[in-house]
């Protein structure tokens, strides 16, 4: 097993400092349940958790405290769609060159940038070989540093789909570990994600934008394959995430009862109008346009996907908007791996440029992500009985969301693992 390979090969340093209780102090902090700024918060933990959270003056502290005073708190960010496997350096033809054994490497150096970016939880959608599987219990072992994981193992797709390899000729019988055509084959592929380690499952509705030989709009799956995949993940309390850019596919990915779709670059105004009605989440990737158009034809996307990018992107960004009027459920999902990690919150400020307000984009980021996740009362906002899961800017996001992309602090689980102030 390549797993034992990956394990004996592991050797991280990690500096973190960790405490069995302490107290963080800070300017501000974004609530993101009420959609208000807080002043002076003063928040206790214990035992990795949240015991409580007030605001007073820091003079009336005793004992020692995390110093972020001049700073704003906020929960720890989620990021609901990435790949912490994948290298933004290699697609196209260059992704044959890595195995298994060197994603699950490779998905070591990715979940730390990740983490320091201030993400603290990422929802990674797709990974052959169950790797996605090996780095989650890795890193809740303690054995490396990264955030909380929620993995679908292998993506569920068509034999020439999206999701499958299309990249090798008929002599190497290339297919990908997620192939399932037809509903029982679907529904057997979706126990299996669960044998081996699924939180999730993911299926691909539609073509894709990275695929060779698919059409981005066209759907893949049918009605009735996407409802067996949901029956099966549903009766085990698990949730599904649909890859849909085409508006048909989009349509029947809701109507099979989907718990989120992902990209949604050509919904229309009654898909919209059904997500809402569905309570559907829609994840929109819509930063990433800009790696893939500008710097995606060094790192070997084809051209191909260039030019479906072309033709998605902007329409995305327009419907995107679109959404955010309309009222509909969104959370923030953006594709890391196809451009590089750590760049996560970058995406934040295109949220607001498109229609989000700042405390929308952090929500969106935050309880929202964690409610699709069924965790709201462990991540995604600042409160008792939380995990602490905290990061720090500086300045004040809600006037300037840009400050997201400069995290100066992260503490997850009660552990700062990126020190700021002094311990006083």
């Amino acid at each position: 097993m390549f797993y034992k390979a990956v394990y004996a090969s592991l050797l991280l340093l990690v500096c973190t400092v960790s405490y069995a209780s302490s107290i963080i102090v800070a300017d501000a902090m974004v609530d993101v349940e009420t959609g208000k700024l807080v002043s002076k918060p003063i928040i206790t933990i214990d035992g990795g958790r949240i015991t409580s959270v007030e605001s007073g003056d820091v003079n009336e502290l005793s004992g020692d405290f995390i110093d972020l005073r001049g700073m704003t708190i906020l929960p720890g960010m989620i990021d609901m769609h990435a790949h912490l496997t994948s290298s933004s350096q290699e697609h196209g033809y260059k992704r044959l060159a890595s195995s298994q054994v060197r994603s699950a490497l490779r998905g070591v150096k990715h979940a730390k940038a990740t983490l320091m970016a201030g993400v603290t939880t990422v929802r990674n959608l797709g990974a052959g070989g169950f790797i996605d599987v090996a780095l989650r219990d890795s890193i809740n072992a303690g054995d490396i540093l990264g955030p909380r994981m929620f993995v679908s193992g292998p993506s569920l797709g068509i034999t020439g789909g999206h999701c499958d390899n299309n990249l090798l000729p008929v002599d190497y019988q290339a297919s990908s570990d997620g192939v399932a055509d037809g509903p029982w084959e679907v529904a057997k592929k979706v126990r299996r994600n669960i044998k081996y380690g699924a939180d999730l499952i993911k299926i691909c509705a539609t073509g894709g934008v990275l695929s060779k030989g698919t059409k981005v709009g066209v759907q893949q799956y049918s009605l009735a394959e996407m409802q067996m995949a949901v029956t099966e993940a549903h009766r085990r309390g698990i949730t599904v995430a649909a890859h849909a850019h085409g508006t048909e596919g989009i349509y029947a990915a809701i109507a099979a009862g989907v718990d989120s779709v992902e990209h949604a670059s050509f919904i229309d105004d009654a898909g919209i109008k059904l997500a809402k009605k569905k309570g559907t989440y829609l994840s929109m990737d819509i930063y990433v346009t800009e790696y893939i158009l500008g710097q995606g034809a060094a790192a070997g996307i084809l051209e191909e996907s260039l030019a479906k990018e072309r033709k998605t992107g902007s329409l995305q960004r327009e419907n995107f908007t679109k959404a955010v009027k309309a009222g509909v459920k969104m959370v923030m999902g953006t594709d890391a791996g196809v451009y590089p990690h750590g760049d996560n919150l970058k995406q934040l400020s295109r949220m607001v440029q498109f229609g989000m307000t700042p405390m929308q984009a952090l929500q969106a980021a935050s309880i929202n992500a964690a409610t699709l996740l069924n965790k709201e009362n462990d991540i995604g906002s600042i409160k008792v009985g939380a995990y602490a899961d905290i990061v720090a800017v500086k300045g004040t996001p809600l006037d300037d969301i840009s400050v997201m992309e400069n995290i100066a602090f992260v503490m997850k689980g009660g552990t700062v693992v990126k020190p700021y102030s002094k311990v006083k």
